[in-house]
């Protein structure tokens, strides 16, 4: 099997993806652009970013007896997991978008 080689821009992307998103983790966010977890792991410990573990733990669904404060806690990280996700896709589209213009100018039709 060939061995696939990644531009210098791709890693970039791939390791700023990981540490502007919080809540992933390595196998998520590799199996999200298509590499191997052990691929991503290695551009991020050449770069110098911490790998970390799980993802934090996500909140139980809202209780009849919840208090406003429980709420408002529970509200507050569902709000940091949707930007969390948010902050993902974007990054995901920006990569998508530079890899397609880099393969589009790869062909020789």
């Amino acid at each position: 099997m060939a061995r696939k080689t990644y531009s210098e821009e791709f890693r970039r992307d791939a390791v700023e993806l990981y540490r502007s998103t919080p809540a992933a983790t390595v196998s998520g966010i590799a199996s999200d652009l298509g590499i191997m977890d052990t691929t991503l792991s290695n551009w991020l410990k050449a770069a110098g970013v911490p790998i970390r573990g799980q993802s934090r733990p996500r909140p139980q669904a809202p209780s009849g007896d919840e208090t406003p404060e429980q709420e408002l806690a529970r509200l507050r990280a569902r709000v940091r997991d949707l930007e969390d996700s948010e902050r993902k896709l974007n990054t995901e589209r920006d990569i998508l978008r530079a890899a397609a213009k880099y393969f589009a100018g790869e062909t020789n039709w």
